[in-house]
């Protein structure tokens, strides 16, 4: 989540969702909340009750607008165009919270001379590398400051050009240069305004589809509720993330709330909606690549060799990154216990090194050039939840292996024999050498633990029942894994076996098939003292010297004491309305980070209605309804001296601790690597130029992969396909459907794959309420119910109606209900920080009736050719062929 962590510091939502209901106004926009996140979307409720403005910004008209004040259609993909212009609103009409802004954010900052903004370079920032096909960030510094500022989050500094000048260890930004009166014509509030001046209600009505009356509202309403008596509130989901400019719109957000001062205050923050109960964990004790637990950056093969060259590239001079060695080698101590020791670096030595881009889309390509020769699916379902699902699907066919863990035999474990390639005799189940081995999984009910959900709160689950038959829980197999391996490789002299070897693979198991103590895992991801065993009570008390263990340094706290603090339920009426007894939230239990904010520079709640924490003069720390979310003995009166390093560079006006300067950014020197500021870029594939940078059609860093078997449209305009496709989510599926297809309830209740049109487009293409629709890309077909609704209407686009088709992604080849699937259609194409797809905006075409006989997803033969004359539209800079990743065998 590096929008929101090279913003503010931490990758995760920044309140409680029970703390919406203290809002006085909610933007939901990238998410249908209500129907997707249900159970959280009772406190917008509570708000709207409580007289708070709804607002819900979306191409379809569901049920979430209708419980909101006011619903604003918008064309898929125009996002930035839309929160671009509020900005633009904000500034030039001078409703930004100036003492926040002032005080809080980096906008006094003065950026280099050399700096050079889209509206000069035609839509790309200085620095950009055309051969290399990316940015040298060397420009977007802070003027004064040596080598490259770093970034906090989801940091990846070493793979940036010009990192290497000057180490984050070294670089001071005790000498950058401020004007706190915001005037300069180089500091950052100044460049923010030159940037977004061409953001005008026009244009947002051109490019977004939403009429300027509508936008006026908008923008007016959330200058309204905001300030030092109000607060508004964001919440957004995979709405905003499944875009090649996914990180850019939500930090567009994250300019917004920091302009309005919504930041770090009860009823405000941006709330990142987890469709999933433990995705936020699996982000913080990474599923992940390229990070380690708590975010630390994964080591890389061309920088790193030593651990001192580690922490000379990745930590930071000043704020709470400068903390970096006490969090990795107390990470090290944990995963190999004694044999990790001050004279062999910690067994630094024994963790993976990155070689290039390893995610999820990168693997797919390999897999389907013969590359990877065995792969795990546990929790995912690629055949058909993933982008361009004929790609999986034939990079299934290539591998050697496939282990797959669910409870049900899903279209990924079942796709040699059951597939649209099957159907259509493009692949043969004897063709197929790849070995399946599918492993019954335990279902949440049938085991224990902890998730963390979308707020950062971990909450301990007890075991319902015991798993039937050979089910069992991901813990136990990883568990018995490692532990077969360590017996496979025990007597093995081998230096490369070592790691294996050496690694603390301990945990307490019982019963009759040995089941390890989730309580015991849980202990060590807290941390304890090595000599004692004792668990550490915060991430305060960690040590760079070896004397503490910890598995994941935010979670540091989960288990203080001696006690499960994530299995806490105390009732709501016996404590404050914060409920700090109800589980754990990372980190060191605060509900609200960066709550220092919720008080101005003296210390003193902006206001009485929103006061949330507190300078206690009298007792000389911080206080309030939460853990304050600051170093809680620093007065609010405390300037660093010069010469000062670490946490002492952090004023007591810094409340955003893990940002080397201690301030919210809205300008970004570093951390995002397709610019410092969001720009507006159309999708890959869109149905209109882009209007604001005719130049530059799309992201010039986007994600491709150019290939006979991921065919791409034409940047924009193509008459082969002449419709927006969008995909969502519905209440009674989940996800690919593995886990609610199978069930006959809520088989019942949605039992068919459908498309959502307009009445005008059923009438332009003849399509039939509840007949049969083929929709279509360059990627193949798929078949579908239609559903001709309202709620999905035709925009008007520079003097053009533009028409989008929905299309829920829940279908696939197996369960008790079967259908085509959504992501057959979507390309290979992703966002450059995080490699997620972009399923959220392409174009297709739709006619009336069932697919061609024997034209399955896969045959793409019959892709209509483009009429004789025509160009493809220019893209703008854009990657090159992507490159090939290093082979990871061992050299000798």
């Amino acid at each position: 989540m590096p929008g929101l962590g090279i913003s503010f510091g931490r990758g995760g939502a920044t309140g409680f969702q029970q703390d919406l209901q203290n809002s006085d106004c909610i933007l939901i926009q990238g998410s249908n909340m209500a129907e997707c996140h249900p159970v959280g979307f009772q406190w917008v409720m509570e708000a709207k009750e409580r007289g708070a403005t709804i607002i819900h910004v979306d191409p379809r008209y569901t049920r979430t607008s209708a419980m909101s004040s006011l619903h604003v259609p918008i064309r898929v993909g125009s996002d930035i165009a839309f929160l671009g212009g509020i900005v633009r609103y904000i500034l030039e009409n001078e409703r930004y919270f100036k003492d926040y802004v002032v005080h809080y954010t980096n906008a006094p900052a003065i950026i280099r001379e050399d700096f050079r903004d889209t509206e000069e370079l035609g839509g790309l920032f200085s620095g950009w590398m055309p051969e290399e096909g990316k940015y040298d960030p060397r420009s977007w510094q802070y003027e004064g400051a040596s080598g490259v500022v770093a970034a906090s989050g989801h940091k990846q500094l070493f793979a940036e050009p010009g990192a290497g000048q000057g180490s984050p260890r070294e670089t001071r930004l005790s000498a950058a240069s401020h004007d706190s009166t915001l005037q300069h014509p180089r500091c950052v509030f100044q460049i923010l305004r030159r940037h977004f001046a061409r953001y005008t209600p026009e244009m947002v009505e051109r490019l977004c589809g939403v009429p300027r009356d509508l936008f006026l509202k908008v923008a007016e309403t959330l200058c309204q509720n905001s300030g030092r008596e109000r607060t508004t509130a964001f919440c957004y989901a995979v709405g905003w993330t499944q875009h090649t400019v996914g990180v850019q719109y939500i930090r567009t957000a994250t300019i917004i709330q920091l302009l309005l001062g919504n930041i770090g205050r009860p009823g405000g923050g941006i709330m990142a909606m987890r469709g999933h109960a433990s995705i936020q964990g699996s982000s913080d004790i990474p599923t992940l690549y390229n990070i380690l637990p708590g975010y630390l950056p994964m080591p890389h093969v061309h920088h790193v060799g030593r651990l001192e060259e580690y922490l000379k590239t990745n930590q930071a001079q000043s704020g709470w990154w400068s903390e970096l060695p006490k969090y990795i080698v107390s990470l090290l101590k944990a995963y190999f216990g004694d044999a990790a020791r001050a004279d062999n670096d910690y067994a630094f030595g024994y963790l993976p090194r990155l070689t290039g881009d390893h995610s999820h889309l990168t693997t797919s390509a390999d897999m389907a050039d013969g590359k990877v020769k065995g792969y795990f699916v546990m929790g995912e379902n690629p055949a058909v939840g993933s982008s361009s699902g004929t790609l999986q699907r034939k990079g299934l066919a290539k591998l050697e292996w496939l282990v797959v863990r669910d409870p049900v035999l899903i279209e990924t474990a079942e796709f040699w024999q059951r597939s649209p390639e099957i159907a259509s005799g493009e692949l043969r189940p004897e063709d197929i050498q790849t070995e399946v081995f599918f492993f019954p999984a335990a279902a949440h009910t049938e085991k224990e633990g902890t998730f963390t959900n979308t707020q950062r709160l971990l909450q301990w689950r007890e075991k319902a029942v015991e798993p039937p038959g050979d089910a069992r829980s991901e813990l136990h197999f990883l568990f018995h894994l490692g532990r077969r391996l360590q017996e496979l490789y025990a007597a093995s002299t081998e230096e490369k076996d070592r790691p294996i070897q050496d690694l603390l693979w301990n945990y307490p198991v019982s019963g009759e098939h040995q089941e390890p103590d989730p309580e015991a895992v849980l202990a060590e991801i807290n941390g304890y003292r090595v000599d004692s065993g004792a668990p550490v009570n915060n991430f305060a008390e960690l040590s760079d010297d070896g004397s503490t263990a910890c598995g994941c340094w935010i979670y540091s706290g989960c288990y203080a004491k001696g006690v499960n603090q994530t299995a806490r339920r105390k009732p709501g009426q016996e404590q404050s309305w914060v409920a700090p007894e109800w589980g754990w939230a990372w980190p060191a239990n605060r509900r609200i980070l960066y709550n220092r904010a919720s008080a101005d520079p003296e210390g003193r709640p902006w206001s009485e209605r929103k006061k949330y924490v507190w300078w206690d003069a009298q007792a000389a720390r911080w206080t309030g309804e939460d853990v304050p979310d600051f170093i809680v003995n620093r007065p609010p009166s405390y300037r660093p001296k010069e010469g000062d390093t670490g946490l002492a560079t952090l004023s007591g006006i810094d409340p955003f601790l893990l940002q080397a300067d201690g301030k919210g950014w809205l300008f970004a020197p570093s951390g995002i690597i397709d610019g410092p500021m969001p720009t507006h870029y159309e999708p890959h594939e869109s149905v209109v130029p882009n209007f604001l940078y005719p130049m530059q059609q799309c992201n010039p860093m986007r994600l491709e992969w150019r290939r006979r078997d991921n065919p791409y449209h034409l940047a924009w305009g193509d008459p082969r396909y002449p419709y927006v496709l969008t995909t969502y989510r519905l209440t009674e599926h989940h996800t690919a459907g593995g886990m609610s297809r199978w069930l006959s309830w809520l088989s019942e209740l949605q039992p068919e794959m459908f498309c959502e049109v307009s009445p005008e487009l059923a009438r332009e293409r003849g399509l039939i309420h509840g007949g049969w629709a083929t929709v279509s890309t360059a990627r193949g077909e798929i078949e579908c119910r239609v559903l001709v609704t309202e709620r999905l209407r035709p925009l008007k686009l520079d003097g053009r109606r533009v028409h989008q088709i929905g299309l829920p992604y829940h279908w696939g080849g197996v369960g008790r209900t079967r259908g085509d699937s959504a992501n057959d259609l979507a390309a290979l194409v992703g966002d450059p920080n995080v490699t997620i797809q972009e399923s959220k905006a392409f174009t297709g075409d739709i006619r009336p009736g069932r697919r061609s006989e024997g034209h399955e997803v896969s045959a793409r033969e019959r892709v209509p050719p483009l009429p004789p004359g025509t160009l493809e539209p220019s893209r703008g800079s854009g990657p090159k062929e992507p490159l090939p990743q290093p082979m990871q065998e061992r050299k000798e």
